[in-house]
């Protein structure tokens, strides 16, 4: 199972926009706190997967995921549902982490974790080959793409999120937007992956 795919609400649960108005309707009560518990408790790994890919270091992964998701539940009161609630989060998540980093020499990792990428029962030789290959993605994505290129791809293939939305989230200012950088983006990793990339 992916990040993403466990982060889903379970059949029959509240949406994120329901559980929202709740907290918002009751925010420090504890309707609003249960609300917000199941709310947050959704997107608890994804957040720290998050964290984990900007600043690469567990210890300070979870510390950062952890501030982030207090300071979402500070501010659901004014969150006004123009945008979905995970690309919300992922904005307050993504300037927590840069800000933690200001000071020191910014590194990034598209990393996942690797035990989300097969299951326990694949055969090792496949598991080996699929990490290899893994490894060859994800240190083009880190040679090859600026940063915002980064940020851009992994919001657009991994998190789904709408091109438009994706411009929106980091401020890209250019004509093309995101559709633009995403473009150039491509371009660089097929250059660099060749065939492997024509591939996918």
């Amino acid at each position: 199972m992916t990040a993403s795919q466990s982060m889903k609400p379970t059949p029959g649960s509240p949406s994120d926009q329901e559980l929202v108005a709740v907290v918002q309707g009751d925010h420090g009560g504890a309707r609003g706190n249960a609300a917000a518990n199941e709310l947050l408790g959704r997107y608890r790994r994804r957040a720290y997967l998050w964290c984990l890919r900007i600043v690469r270091d567990h210890e300070l992964a979870l510390e950062m995921a952890q501030e982030s998701l207090l300071l979402a539940w500070r501010s659901l009161p004014g969150f006004d549902s123009r945008s979905q609630f995970s690309s919300w989060l992922f904005a307050i998540v993504r300037n927590r982490c840069l800000t933690a980093l200001r000071p020191r020499i910014l590194s990034r990792d598209a990393a996942v974790e690797p035990d989300g990428l097969t299951g326990e029962d694949a055969d090792p030789l496949d598991r080996l080959a699929l990490m290899q290959e893994e490894s060859a993605v994800l240190e083009a994505i880190r040679e090859s793409l600026e940063p915002v290129e980064q940020d851009a791809l992994w919001l657009r293939a991994v998190e789904c999120v709408p091109v438009d939305e994706i411009t929106r989230l980091l401020g890209i200012t250019s004509a093309s937007g995101a559709r633009g950088v995403l473009q150039a983006a491509r371009r660089k990793l097929r250059a660099r992956l060749g065939s492997r990339w024509e591939e996918r």
